[in-house]
């Protein structure tokens, strides 16, 4: 029997949809796209919660990898829902959400706490956290130079106030914008909450997804209930490895999902960009990263083992206070 991927079905709501005024265009996606959202993650085996550039779409590429290899099935084609799953019914769905923005946001309804019980709510839910300050870098980049048209929309009409990304500089987006660091601190402590009342959550980190890939990638498929040799989990660590999907971005050996090649002229539109750990440091004066510092360290849950270390001179001053 044919069956409809939820890509065809995504862009069924986005392309009639597109010559309406703005205010129905949004009212109308974000209705449609929510039920679709809603959808995935009804069937999927996992659901993965992050924000944008916390390393979703590597995961991804990790966890597809090792499916790919499995059933023998191109390397190319990676698992944004039911791609792969509807070649072979033996591969799993994921759904991956911000949980958040516009249509998104009914995913975090259903898993807030106090919501009504719903089958998401005893799906493996898996949280990719990451220091709140390399997000939000990362996300100015993601949002000003590679976001698509629609989701830009969508995320505008959002929040309250929409941001100009041809205009806005990197400092004024990532400390005072609706979406910049203080809202990010606040998106990852409210997803600890959402996760304390769920029955198989799991938190994992960027950095130990970095440090660790083949023990971190291990805890997800466990977590899958699925089982890997190590030396299964390892080559999809490889494979998975900075050095080789910068490479075959800037080769456009991808040609679906978040790792399409937008522009080979500018380093900065490439989904795999940096990956440095702590590189929010090399944008900003000591001043300003003293401020990020200072304003993670003083709201984010000590869960995430995001409190960094004051300074000598800040812990001088302190105490002289």
């Amino acid at each position: 029997m044919f069956q409809i991927s939820d890509g065809v079905k995504k862009w069924s709501i986005l392309l009639p949809t597109y010559p309406l005024p703005a205010r129905w265009r949004v009212a109308l996606r974000r209705r449609y796209l929510s039920r679709l959202e809603l959808a995935k993650a009804r069937r999927a085996s996992l659901l993965i919660i992050g924000h944008p550039k916390s390393g979703n779409t590597w995961l991804k590429v990790m966890i597809s990898r090792l499916f790919q290899v499995r059933f023998g099935l191109p390397a190319s084609r990676l698992i944004n829902t039911d791609e792969l799953a509807l070649k072979n019914p033996a591969i799993p769905r994921l759904a991956a959400s911000n949980g958040y923005y516009s249509y998104e946001g009914a995913i975090g309804e259903a898993l807030e706490p106090g919501a009504p019980d719903s089958v998401l709510r005893h799906k493996p839910v898996l949280l990719i956290a990451r220091n709140p300050c390399d997000i939000a870098v990362s996300w100015f980049f993601q949002f000003t130079k590679r976001q698509s048209a629609h989701k830009q929309e969508l995320i505008n009409h959002f929040i309250e106030h929409p941001i100009d990304r041809k205009t806005i500089g990197m400092w004024d987006f990532v400390r005072h914008s609706d979406i910049g660091l203080p809202f990010l601190v606040d998106y990852l402590n409210t997803w600890e909450r959402n996760l304390a009342g769920l029955d198989r959550a799991l938190i994992i980190r960027y950095e130990d997804l970095r440090a660790r890939p083949a023990e971190t990638l291990r805890k997800v498929v466990d977590l899958m209930d699925y089982e890997f040799s190590d030396e299964e989990i390892q080559e999809a660590v490889d494979f998975g490895s900075f050095d080789n999907l910068r490479k075959l971005e800037t080769k456009g050996f991808f040609r679906q999902g978040g790792l399409t090649l937008r522009d080979p002229n500018d380093p900065n539109t490439f989904k795999v960009r940096r990956g440095k750990v702590g590189g929010y440091r090399d944008y900003f004066s000591p001043e300003q990263v003293a401020e990020l510092d200072d304003l993670v360290r003083s709201k984010i849950s000590p869960t995430f083992g995001y409190t960094p270390e004051l300074p000598e001179q800040h812990r001088a001053d302190a105490a002289e206070a």
